[in-house]
């Protein structure tokens, strides 16, 4: 069975991409936490069980795969059903997978990750407004061109986990989106496994 290794639920949005993938698509794991150092780096505690020093980390008997993409790509060799059949729509995820991970710096800074919090007043900068926009064109466009009700099709995908954090960054920091990102959101927020990290996040103590 896979070992997860994740930072805090409560914030680290990396570690609830690759979770989420794998509960909300039933792929058995086990879960381990090493808590983040808020205020400082973790790389050294994280640096024990990963190469990268961060989380996510995955371990498969002799093989670890670090970084949130790489254990995807690897888990999918095992259970496709993390992809979309349709050719055409599991490139579109990879696309967008890749886009979320390296993009989207003004909205990573200004709004992270924070399960706890409701309804909050940001500045909406220039950037900002750049990231929203792009979000809002992407995400409209996967929801369109392949006509289900998740973001590459009729079935939740790994692709839908790597934007639910921007799902929570939106009703954290009050964010707008179009109706039918929207409507998106409120499905993936109301997903039993995403609502069972959320609680979980809320609970912790440290």
């Amino acid at each position: 069975m896979y070992t997860l290794w994740i930072g805090n639920k409560n914030y680290s949005s990396w570690s609830l991409r690759a979770w989420l993938s794998l509960r909300a698509l039933e792929i058995p794991f086990e879960e381990q936490i090493s808590t983040l150092n808020l205020g400082s780096s973790s790389y050294l505690k994280f640096k024990a069980f990963s190469p990268s020093g961060k989380v996510p980390c995955l371990v498969d008997g002799e093989h670890v795969v670090w970084d949130s993409l790489a254990i995807i790509e690897y888990v999918a060799e095992q259970y496709p059903v993390l992809f979309p059949q349709d050719k055409t729509a599991r490139a579109w995820a990879r696309c967008a997978m890749a886009e979320m991970h390296s993009g989207f710096m003004e909205l990573r800074s200004r709004c992270p990750m924070n399960c706890s919090l409701t309804g909050i007043e940001i500045e909406h900068t220039p950037a900002l407004v750049h990231d929203i926009q792009r979000l809002d064109e992407l995400l409209q466009q996967g929801l369109t061109q392949f006509g289900g009700a998740w973001l590459a099709g009729e079935k939740f995908t790994a692709v839908d986990a790597f934007f639910a954090p921007v799902a929570l960054r939106a009703r954290s920091y009050s964010l707008k989106f179009s109706d039918t990102v929207q409507q998106w959101m409120q499905q993936i927020l109301q997903h039993p496994a995403l609502l069972e990290w959320c609680q979980q996040g809320e609970q912790e103590d440290f």
